[in-house]
């Protein structure tokens, strides 16, 4: 900023109130000061700024490195993106990495960088942890997609097992009967309230073997397609697959046309959160809408302190019906 000042022929302070859009400065005193910031390439230290002034347009965004493979993730991201832009301020991303002491780090980082908020998708941390954080974080922090009990209007979840229950109810209008289920990596919120609505929903039609239509994934394409193929190698009887996510219903679609299967004529399959390639898919999947983008809108208007609309209840997906579920 020195070199600025004295390539400009002013003092420190009135390069510090031009960058700081102080209005006291004259337009040609102004021009002067951007000129030589463009000729000696000064950048101002932005933490610095931070630190003095305790103010920033920055908010946070926590995520473990479990979720970046897969279109969950950069729905996630873009959408956190566009409604910060939309109120003038920047996403910061910080890695939770592997382990819940990796996302307290991670979210004491973005707190030390002065955000004005951080939105936390937490993947290891317990409850406990994660009512504490809140509890004593000195800006706000927002848990997606987990409850909290003691601090209910800091957590913005989404109904799962509702959705799954729609999903379910719609395959049964459909004519199916048995139902595989594909599950995601465990532990995940989403997938332990999918995978107990499927199972609900079989033990209500009297169907107490539902763990024989049972397969494990880890929410990829790769993970559906071996699903898939060890389902049918079981020789259980079932007419339709219900996929923990659309990347794994994506894959088992692919395994299922490599057994020589039709979808859905022989069998059919639907999945979860609506990414863009299953709408362009052969056949075009069925799947259920997931609100991520009104989850982290609800999550940026708690941390602005913004109007909003019944901003702390539970939110529902919408389901999609396409090309990959028939009647039987």
């Amino acid at each position: 900023m020195l070199d600025v000042a004295r390539c400009a022929g002013v003092s420190k302070s009135t390069v510090s109130r031009v960058l700081n859009g102080k209005n006291i400065v004259r337009e040609e005193i102004k021009a002067l000061v951007y000129k030589a910031i463009e000729e000696t390439g000064y950048r101002p230290n932005l933490l610095a700024q931070q630190l003095a002034t305790q103010k920033t347009n920055m908010i946070g965004l926590v995520i473990t490195n479990d979720v970046y493979n897969g279109p969950f993730f950069s729905t996630l991201v873009y959408n956190a993106a566009k409604f910060c832009e939309e109120q003038d301020r920047r996403l910061i991303f910080a890695d939770g990495k592997n382990s819940a002491e990796d996302e307290i780090n991670a979210i004491d980082f973005l707190v030390r960088m002065k955000c004005a908020g951080i939105m936390v998708y937490p993947r290891h941390m317990s409850v406990t942890q994660l009512e504490k954080i809140v509890a004593d974080s000195p800006v706000p922090v927002i848990i997606l997609n987990h409850k909290l009990t003691q601090h209910r209007d800091r957590a913005i979840c989404i109904d799962h097992y509702h959705g799954a229950e729609m999903m379910m109810n719609y395959l049964f209008s459909q004519g199916h009967k048995r139902i595989a289920y594909i599950s995601g990596k465990m532990p995940a919120p989403s997938n332990s309230a999918r995978q107990q609505a499927w199972q609900d929903k079989l033990q209500s039609q009297g169907q107490q073997d539902y763990e024989t239509l049972l397969a494990h994934g880890n929410w990829s394409m790769e993970s559906g397609y071996q699903a898939a193929r060890e389902l049918i190698d079981r020789k259980e009887a079932f007419t339709a697959i219900l996929a923990g996510n659309d990347d794994m219903a994506l894959g088992a679609i692919k395994a299922l046309k490599d057994m020589k299967l039709a979808v859905p004529e022989t069998i059919s399959v639907a999945g979860f959160d609506n990414a863009k390639t299953g709408h362009y898919f052969s056949p075009a999947l069925t799947t259920l809408d997931t609100p991520l983008d009104q989850m982290v809108k609800r999550a940026v208007e708690i941390i602005l302190d913004l109007p909003r609309d019944a901003a702390y209840s539970t939110l529902s997906g919408t389901l999609v019906v396409r090309e990959s579920v028939s009647k039987r």
